[in-house]
């Protein structure tokens, strides 16, 4: 059963520690202990809300054959788990096949019952609220205009974008993600989300300038997900983590209540980052994405979202192997025939679901920078992993 999601606000004592070590985490200044601590707190100093959990939990029964080990191709080389799991400073690794455990492993202090943050990966979820909303009949469809559920963006640079531009990150707005830049847009929203005002972000995103025509070139953005947080609010009446408790977390077996960084005490939630949950819950909710969005006999998602969701796509005259927030991958020789993709989020976090080998990995690691920090490319893994497991 559904309950109304609380509100973890954070306490004036707590706020000018957490504000440093936030901002030196972005910028990938952190010693390995102090980050640990980091990732496994839930609020970093801001509030929070949760996304409540209900109805029995759905057991991941092991597998007859555990994986003890495997051989990772990548880059030419030929690797081990150990390699992927040391070098890339991985904190949980959690494999199925068709929805047994094949492999689970935790490491640097963290276990089962661990709350660990998503960072983008919570993009993924966003966008899949919007889908959700589509099949209730809250939102038309993917081509309706952003101002007919956002009127306040009338007269920005966001006026004359679609749902289907914002989805895709092809809106043409201006915005720079860098992370260790502190002069960057997403640094700049970093620090709206630790003065913690209500509505800042959407007000520095409703200023932002227009670079292109809506739909012609891709540019990565934080900023276009908070304004899906604030779609989905405005289109459901719901804040994001209730309205993701009521269609999926309190009805697929979660494990745990998760929780979702908010802009705000009592604001909207940080739509592109700050969701914190177990590694197997991030797994159930992949299967949740493997089972064509689907739970029992009722259908969450509309027919074929998903596979428009997560395939590559052409913009302008350039493929981008980007979908709805979602990543496609690839096998090692380019093809996409397994419909396979992925979540993810710095510093090393991920769900990858390949539908046809029914194969789910989710990772969450501690990597020393936001980005390209890993030893072996997770991609590789993924393939490998999938080899392994046949």
């Amino acid at each position: 059963m559904h309950r109304d999601a609380e509100v973890r606000s954070r306490r004036a004592d707590e706020s000018e520690p957490a504000v440093s070590v936030a901002r030196d985490a972005y910028a990938g200044k952190l010693l390995p202990n102090v980050q640990l601590q980091l990732f496994r707190e839930t609020n970093w100093g801001f509030a929070t809300r949760v996304i409540a959990r209900g109805g029995p939990v759905q057991e991941l029964p092991r597998a007859d054959i555990q994986l003890q080990d495997m051989v990772v191709h990548s880059r030419g080389m030929e690797l081990d788990l150990v390699d992927y799991l040391s070098r890339n400073r991985v904190a949980g690794l959690l494999l199925l096949k068709r929805g047994r455990i094949a492999l689970e492993h935790y490491d640097l202090g963290i276990d089962a019952s661990t709350r660990w943050i998503s960072m983008s990966m919570a993009k993924s979820v966003s966008t899949t609220l919007v889908g959700a909303a589509i099949q209730d009949k809250l939102i038309g469809g993917v081509d309706d205009q952003l101002t007919r559920y956002l009127p306040e963006l009338r007269g920005t640079s966001y006026d004359g974008v679609s749902i289907r531009h914002l989805l895709q990150m092809t809106s043409g707005v201006h915005w720079d993600d860098t992370h260790t830049d502190p002069k960057s847009e997403r640094r700049r929203m970093l620090e709206m989300q630790i003065a913690q005002q209500p509505g800042a972000i959407m007000k520095y995103l409703a200023g932002q300038r227009r670079i292109a025509a809506p739909g012609s070139v891709w540019n990565y953005s934080t900023g276009e997900t908070h304004v899906v947080g604030a779609l989905v609010r405005a289109a459901t009446g719901l804040w994001c983590a209730d309205y993701l408790s009521q269609k999926i977390w309190s009805r697929v077996g979660m494990q745990s209540d998760a929780t979702w960084w908010l802009e705000a005490p009592e604001g909207l939630e940080v739509a592109g980052s700050g969701i914190n949950a177990t590694l197997r819950d991030y797994a159930r909710f992949g299967l949740f994405m493997m089972n064509g969005g689907v739970i029992g006999n009722e259908r969450v998602l509309p027919e074929g979202w998903i596979a428009e969701a997560t395939q590559p796509r052409q913009v302008g005259n350039a493929r981008v192997d980007y979908g709805y927030m979602w990543w496609p991958v690839a096998r090692p020789n380019g093809s996409f025939a397994d419909g396979a993709f992925s979540a993810r989020g710095i510093f090393g976090q991920y769900i990858y679901i390949n539908p046809r080998e029914q194969v789910i990995v989710a990772v969450l690691s501690a990597r020393s920078k936001p980005k390209g920090a890993e030893a072996i490319a997770d991609n590789d893994f993924f393939n490998s992993a999938v080899n392994a497991l046949k």
